[in-house]
């Protein structure tokens, strides 16, 4: 289960419901991470540049040219960046093409602009939730006024895409004990993390360098520029929320109606924010566990949460020892690695609990894998041909690019365990010990954990939900009130993110701020 800082919206990953950029961090979700890189630090600069520097102006300037591109209704261009901001200039490190698509305005004479979006990750293909969900499934009113755009942020999908490793080769990876019993699993653990993050490096390298969240940041601004938009318009989910937070920091002037809907907290250090995460987990599981004593089918029994939280560890436990059989040729058993991340995929949404103890008592009872397996599937963005969307190597290229490693090494690890499980019983040993696939990480971080002010930007609507499983509700509170004109807006509810998941209360109030540039009032409650 390489499940580390996975930070998605809910949708993608359980069926097409919504979106989903899920994890914890090593690779959701999940998952966070901090500030700036080299020339910019975390904190808002003093006076933001009111003119593209010269070296620049030729990207910003760039004319976008339009085709369809197979799925009716929208468009799809493509954007040139620097690959390297720093040395930008003609041919200093060559140029990169950034994927866009886009579906107009259903009501042109209503067209407020672009409304960008993103759906988390780090490593979610923007494109691919545009298409599938935010340009179909958003409010009408806003489809109506906004032309809906998205983009596969570099090191993404369609975006000079990060590759590691190969679909067999991924198979092996996610089924790697991450619980080690023993030195010698420990071993096998690190051993995976090496060959992992070799991988990367021996088909990655031109990219590796250059796709943390601040190069991102700056890409959005170029598109925004090419889309003829004065100021960004932007939807941000999970992830999406640091990407956008980042934008604000850096171009506090050119920020327009932001909204960041599951928020991260950009100045919590890596080993905090996973173990932020843990908890976040944990509280899912239980909210789970409660509504699952309640039903008839429930394979881990009544009780207490605490009561069917030991059976599941039971059940795990009983996995890691004897796999469950599944129908896969490729992986003709289900263990602890791939059983846990099948249930943590569940934890995003509400609505795929039922799937979820279908896929438990499935496995409880009937000695059958393939319920969990598909949910484990769901959350890699594995294919039935056995072939994986680079999600989780974009992630990790991201995460070890945006902060230091979360540990130095196993030892630091075995000394953290214990606040890791107390802070998730069921799941703190396995998400510990993923936390630890940045330290053999290739390209040094060129970013720190560090507060996002954002001065001088117009106010901004961070949302956050009570039982967030991937990003707790404090971080949605730290980052409004790190944000100069933060304003908090809270979902009391379950699953990952609020926005178009069923609350009229949230889905007005930020239909409104993007219709009409009214904001919620601070912390405002649905």
């Amino acid at each position: 289960m390489d499940t580390s800082r996975l930070l998605r919206t809910t949708g993608t990953v359980i069926a097409a419901a919504g979106l989903l950029l899920s994890g914890c961090t090593s690779g959701g979700s999940g998952t966070p991470r901090a500030a700036a890189s080299s020339s910019e630090g975390s904190e808002a600069p003093s006076a933001e540049p009111t003119a593209v520097p010269a070296a620049l102006r030729p990207y910003y300037d760039q004319k976008l040219s339009w085709r369809e591109c197979g799925v009716p209704g929208f468009d799809c261009t493509t954007l040139k960046v620097p690959l390297d901001y720093e040395n930008p200039e003609a041919g200093a490190a060559g140029d990169i093409d950034i994927a866009v698509a886009r579906r107009k305005a259903t009501d042109p004479s209503e067209r407020l602009g672009s409304l960008v979006v993103n759906p988390g990750g780090p490593g979610g293909s923007g494109i691919g939730y545009l298409q599938a969900y935010a340009g179909i499934g958003y409010p009408a009113p806003v489809r109506a006024a906004y032309d809906m755009v998205s983009f596969d942020p570099r090191g993404v999908d369609r975006s000079s895409p990060v590759e590691c490793l190969n679909g067999p080769a991924m198979d092996k990876y996610t089924q790697v004990d991450q619980t080690p019993d023993t030195r010698a699993e420990q071993a096998l653990l690190v051993a995976a993390f090496k060959e992992f993050a070799a991988a990367c490096q021996a088909h990655s390298q031109r990219i590796l360098p250059h796709v943390s969240t601040v190069d991102a940041a700056r890409d959005m601004d170029v598109l925004r520029a090419a889309l003829g938009d004065e100021k960004l318009t932007y939807v941000g989910a999970s992830y999406g929320t640091f990407l956008g937070a980042t934008y604000a920091n850096l171009f506090p002037g050119r920020t327009g109606r932001l909204v960041l809907d599951g928020a991260m907290d950009p100045s919590r250090p890596a080993v905090e924010l996973n173990r932020d995460q843990t908890e976040g987990f944990e509280t899912a599981f239980r909210a789970f566990a409660a509504d699952c004593a309640k039903q008839t089918d429930c394979p881990l029994g009544q009780g207490s949460p605490e009561q069917v939280a030991e059976r599941l560890k039971e059940f795990f436990r009983k996995v890691d020892a004897q796999p469950v059989p599944t129908t896969d040729r490729a992986r003709p058993a289900l263990g602890e690695s791939l059983a846990t991340t099948g249930v943590i995929a569940a934890l995003y949404d509400e609505n795929a609990w039922p799937q979820l103890r279908e896929g438990l008592r499935a496995a409880i009872d009937g000695d059958d894998g393939n319920g969990l397996l598909a949910l484990a599937d769901s959350y890699y963005e594995r294919e039935q041909d056995g072939k994986y969307a680079n999600l989780m190597s974009a992630n990790a290229a991201v995460n070890c690019l945006d902060q230091p490693p979360a540990f130095a090494g196993p030892e630091a690890v075995e000394k953290a365990l214990p606040s890791f499980e107390k802070a998730s019983p069921v799941f703190g040993s396995g998400l510990a010990w993923a936390s630890l696939n940045c330290t053999y990480w290739p390209t040094k971080a060129t970013g720190t954990a560090g507060a996002l002010q954002a001065k001088g930007a117009p106010p901004i609507v961070v949302v956050g939900t009570t039982r967030d499983p991937a990003t707790p509700y404090k971080w949605a509170e730290a980052l409004a009130s790190q944000l100069d004109s933060g304003v908090l807006l809270t979902y009391d509810g379950d699953g990952h993110t609020a926005y178009g998941r069923g609350s009229d209360c949230i889905d007005s109030a930020i239909n409104q701020y993007l219709l009409e540039g009214t904001a919620p009032k601070d912390g405002k409650k649905c």
